[in-house]
């Protein structure tokens, strides 16, 4: 496999870490001449883009991991292909890497109702209110919204209530 080769090989893992599909009829040229079977093709990938992203994740310069891969036993020619390709991308790597992490999910709505419960299978007496809550929750990571209920006695609920509002207190603190 040429240098040139192994620089677009690079810019096709960068791509799909930057959120865009690898092509792979694109990489399996490339590979063609190197004789790559199937898994080694994708254990090439899995490797360039572990070693890119956490070099970006680190903020590794060029040099260093020049350096690195070349003690590792890829040929200098090889590694200044891959350290150029990294060098070109780590702006985007590291912001797009800064997008993708710390993503909370997004409260969508909230459905509740007050049961009272006189009796139930375990106590024959009970004569207490019971919150039902339902809260829809959008993932950041798939975008979808998932359900997630739950019920709690006044007591609880009261506490939890209390609870979020010293939450909302301290979040309106830091901004």
């Amino acid at each position: 496999m040429t240098s040139i080769k192994m620089k677009l090989l690079c810019a096709q893992v960068i791509k799909d870490l930057l959120g865009s599909s690898i092509d792979y009829d694109k990489v399996y040229k490339l590979t063609a001449d190197a004789k790559f079977e199937s898994g080694d093709v994708k254990a090439s990938i899995a490797a360039l883009s572990f070693i890119l992203s956490s070099a970006a994740k680190y903020s590794v310069d060029g040099e260093s991991l020049s350096n690195e891969m070349q003690q590792l036993g890829l040929p200098k020619e090889h590694s200044t292909s891959l350290c150029k390709a990294y060098a070109d991308n780590l702006a985007n790597l590291q912001e797009e890497f800064r997008r993708r992490s710390l993503r909370l999910s997004h409260l969508e709505s909230v459905e509740w109702r007050v049961d009272y419960v006189i009796s139930s299978s375990q106590l024959k007496e009970v004569n207490e209110p019971t919150v039902q809550l339902r809260l829809k929750i959008r993932n950041p990571d798939t975008n979808t919204v998932e359900p997630l209920s739950f019920s709690m006695t006044s007591d609880k609920f009261r506490v939890f209530l209390n609870e979020l509002k010293q939450v909302h207190t301290a979040m309106e603190g830091l901004s």
